[in-house]
């Protein structure tokens, strides 16, 4: 700890003591909770996203797009999962409609599968997967 203090002595560089914990047995980081068992998901992050509810405007679709963008690399066809979605962005959307629906749901469903949270094993191989169309290109990092 005193080297770390030092460091940021050295480099003018300062702390903000409301987002230091010290002597914790467990650290939230980026959707997953690293503790003396391992690393695991967040309980809580999982139950958020499942109990989003339906955005009634453009600022909350871009709340959820932008909770779920984090971890579009992970999830096959992201790009077209949401692609209802993002075009209720554009300033002549007609409005919420079925699609956009199934995409919302949709789009729950696949992120709060374990696989898509879930850290990568560094001694396993990596397959990655790669889909074009006509209006997007998305590629997805797989194991086993």
């Amino acid at each position: 700890m005193q080297t770390i203090f030092e460091l940021l002595r050295t480099h003018q560089l300062v702390a903000k003591k409301s987002k230091c914990v010290f002597y914790d047995d467990r650290v939230e980081y980026l959707g997953h909770i690293i503790s003396k068992a391992g690393v695991a998901t967040d309980p809580e992050k999982l139950q958020a996203i499942s109990n989003w509810p339906l955005p009634q405007n453009i600022k909350q679709l871009r709340g959820f797009l932008g909770l779920t963008g984090y971890y579009c690399k992970f999830v096959k066809g992201y790009d077209i999962i949401c692609r209802p979605l993002t075009r209720l962005l554009k300033k002549d959307a007609v409005g919420w409609d079925q699609e956009a629906m199934v995409a919302f749901e949709t789009l729950k469903r696949e992120m709060v599968n374990p696989l898509v949270l879930a850290l990568p094993d560094m001694s396993k191989i990596f397959i990655g997967e790669t889909d074009v169309s006509g209006s997007s290109i998305g590629a997805v990092l797989m194991q086993e």
